[in-house]
């Protein structure tokens, strides 16, 4: 059963010079419980695709074709996630709160599929309301 829906910097966690140790525990611990957002594919594919010819870039794109892309599922942003989304940027911008579009996204798609949010950025999401938030780096 999903239960979490991870953030880039949390998938992208694994393939560091130097991971952190808790989430490389908690990516352990919860393999099977653990799914992605479409707009987080989209991230580690632009980022990639950004960097020159090199060892590091085959090395990020064997690691996103070869373990990201068949273990976790990648969740789509659907029209429930922009309903949600959009509510969301309206009750934020009419108390002069400016969230980041693409956070909104992440947040929609975690929220609308009832998982809680795997992220380092956790400040960052606290400004959704009912969406449920981990931080695995402490």
């Amino acid at each position: 059963m999903t239960k979490y829906l991870l953030d880039t910097n949390v998938v992208s966690e694994a393939i560091k010079t130097r991971p952190n140790g808790n989430v490389m525990k908690k990516l352990e611990k919860h393999q099977n419980e653990m799914a992605t957002a479409v707009i987080v594919w989209h991230e580690l594919q632009f980022g990639y695709q950004r960097l020159p010819a090199s060892r590091k870039r085959s090395l990020i794109k064997t690691y996103l074709e070869e373990v990201v892309a068949p273990s976790l599922p990648i969740l789509p942003y659907d029209r429930a996630a922009a309903e949600w989304h959009a509510d969301q940027r309206a009750r934020l911008t009419a108390g002069g709160k400016t969230p980041s579009f693409v956070d909104g996204q992440i947040a929609a798609i975690a929220k609308v599929n009832g998982l809680t949010l795997v992220t380092r950025n956790s400040t960052d999401f606290k400004i959704f309301s009912g969406l449920k938030v981990e931080n695995w780096y402490r």
